[in-house]
């Protein structure tokens, strides 16, 4: 016997359903109740046409929203956007006919119960502000804590009265009537979803346009639609930028690209500058190692200065390259930030992206023309600029400084030829004082000088107060074959070439003091013309003796003189 409550069993001779048409039955099904509004699907954009929206609503078939919908609504939506629509039916090609959907509002306790156990989301008309927050409407009345509505002050709380809202019930007791519901939670976890959507579709290597957020001292944070993404501040720009605010401001619209993504930490840093040429890829072609270039001081550091040549290229002018003289100490003495020079380039290296620059090339080398400016011999005058236990330094010209050895320091009090234990017993810092260049070095940059070559000696005045010709009386002190030294006087000595025969050994081996009684019978024999045939015709010339001369040669520069016997 058949149960009545069964439905028949269809004849065998009957085709079976299809897979198919059951798809289809349950879909129109489908259709027929979402017709009366009683269902909402959340779908998810796919694309978007001149007309439509086409929507995933998780069916075999997409849906499709007319465009008019959303911009009745003001709303605009990208692909991969979340939306609540309503299945109203299909057209003739088979894609269901979507429209906005609308969030539930409650019409009784019991659908109040049922939401708050589901912990859904519905929606309520903010009504009033009341003290510590808003009355809402959700089919009964129902109270906000200010700190739930989301908002930030009580001026942004009361716009928010006969806007509608959505919310989720956090606290009901029917008994007492009383419903606590959140506006906060909702629009955070909606942000959230937002954002978790957002930096999936994010990908290294894109091209976007954002708004600047904010700005702090190390850069900006740039909304790029939901996510916030940082702007380092040396990924602004190739040129040095120090302050974020100088080249940046609130609201501007940039374009950036995406540098790194952190998914884990939900983490975006972008650039601008790499949508820009880098400089240094041309910086080969248009600096030349010896050309003048112009820049700005940018930096200035305790062992150069930075100078920008143009955005994104930095050359470095070393302390040493500053100056051709010691007085530079710091480069802030010589340089300062915003300051426009003239430098050689001196190097480059574009695989390290260093330019090494030049200062003091621009002014001329100094030691060019040394020898000429200063020969040897000449004198010269300049301050003091340093002492050492060796020396003392002197300067000539700018860049220029010669050394006095202390062997060569003048005591003036003390007389030329006393010693002196330390320079600075003589000279001080800052006194000018004369010297004669001895020698100088252009390759080395060394010029050596000497005070004691100014001092006149016993030697200088002699030569000043005679002449060639002068005849002059003088001591014999050494003989050496075919010349003689004689002392003319007390650090005064002569050369003499002996014309005549040599004395016998025992005669110069004397111990200097003149034999007089011979000298005497010599000198008045030949006076008398009476000398015999063994006698020499000229004297014979020993040590000790002394005699007259006849200067054949005076040197000043060389201090040297020359006699012959008179």
């Amino acid at each position: 016997m058949s149960d009545p409550n069964l439905p028949d069993t269809p004849p065998t001779n009957e085709p079976e359903e299809s897979f198919k048409d059951i798809l289809s039955q349950y879909e129109r099904s489908h259709v027929y109740k979402a017709g009366e509004g009683a269902n909402n699907r959340e779908g998810t954009v796919i694309s978007l046409s001149s007309e439509s929206v086409y929507i995933d609503i998780g069916f075999k078939t997409e849906g499709l929203l007319p465009l008019t919908a959303l911009q009745a609504a003001g709303k605009t939506v990208n692909p991969g956007d979340k939306l609540l629509v309503t299945i109203k039916g299909r057209d003739p090609e088979g894609y269901y006919e979507l429209g906005l959907g609308r969030v539930v509002r409650p019409t009784d306790w019991s659908a109040l119960e049922k939401a708050f156990k589901e912990k859904a989301t519905i929606a309520g008309t903010v009504t009033a502000v009341v003290k510590g927050g808003v009355t809402v409407d959700v089919g009964v009345r129902a109270f906000m804590p200010a700190s739930r509505t989301g908002t930030r002050d009580a001026a942004e709380m009361a716009k928010l009265i006969g806007q509608e809202i959505r919310c989720r019930i956090t606290k009901l007791d029917v008994a007492e009537e009383d419903l606590v519901v959140d506006r906060r939670a909702v629009l955070e976890q909606e942000e959230k979803a937002g954002k978790e959507r957002r930096y999936s579709e994010l990908k290294e290597g894109d091209v976007l346009t954002g708004t600047v957020r904010s700005l702090m001292t190390y850069g900006a944070f740039v909304d790029l639609g939901g996510v916030d993404a940082l702007l380092h501040i040396s990924d602004i720009s190739w040129s040095r930028v120090n302050k974020s605010e100088d080249v940046l401001s609130v609201g501007q619209e940039v374009e950036v690209k995406v540098l790194k993504i952190d998914t884990d930490k939900q983490r975006v840093s972008v650039g601008m500058k790499q949508l820009l040429p880098q400089p240094w890829d041309t910086a080969a072609e248009k600096y030349k190692q010896g050309e003048r270039v112009r820049g700005v001081v940018t930096r200035v550091t305790d062992f150069g200065a930075f100078v920008e040549l143009e955005p994104g290229v930095e050359g470095l002018i070393h302390l040493s390259e500053m100056s051709w003289a010691k007085k530079a100490k710091r480069p802030s003495d010589v340089l300062k930030p915003g300051e426009s020079v003239e430098a050689v380039v001196l190097s480059i290296d574009t695989a390290q992206r260093r330019i090494s620059l030049g200062l003091k090339q621009t002014l001329g080398d100094p030691w060019a023309d040394i020898a000429n400016k200063f020969p040897v011999g000449s004198v010269v005058s300049g301050p003091v600029t340093s002492l050492a236990k060796f020396g003392a330094f002197v300067q000539l010209a700018e860049g220029v400084e010669g050394m006095i050895h202390i062997g060569d320091i003048a005591d003036e009090k003390r007389g030329p030829e006393a010693r002196i234990a330390h320079p600075q017993d003589v000279l001080k810092m800052g006194q000018v004082v004369k010297a004669m260049v001895l020698e100088n070095d252009a390759e080395k940059r060394r010029i050596r000088l000497g005070q004691k070559q100014l001092i006149p000696t016993s030697l200088d005045e002699f030569i000043a107060e005679h002449k060639v010709g002068d005849q002059v009386t003088g001591r014999i002190v050494e003989v050496s074959g075919a010349r003689a030294t004689v002392e003319l006087g007390e650090g005064i000595q002569a050369n003499c070439q002996i014309e005549g025969s040599i004395a016998p050994k025992e005669e110069t081996r004397s111990e200097g003091k003149a034999d007089l009684s011979s000298l005497s019978s010599m000198l008045q024999a030949r006076w008398k013309g009476q000398a015999s045939e063994n006698e020499p015709k000229r004297d014979s010339i020993v040590a000790g003796q002394v005699r007259s001369f006849k200067i054949v040669k005076l040197d000043a520069d060389t201090k040297q003189i020359e006699v012959a016997p008179a």
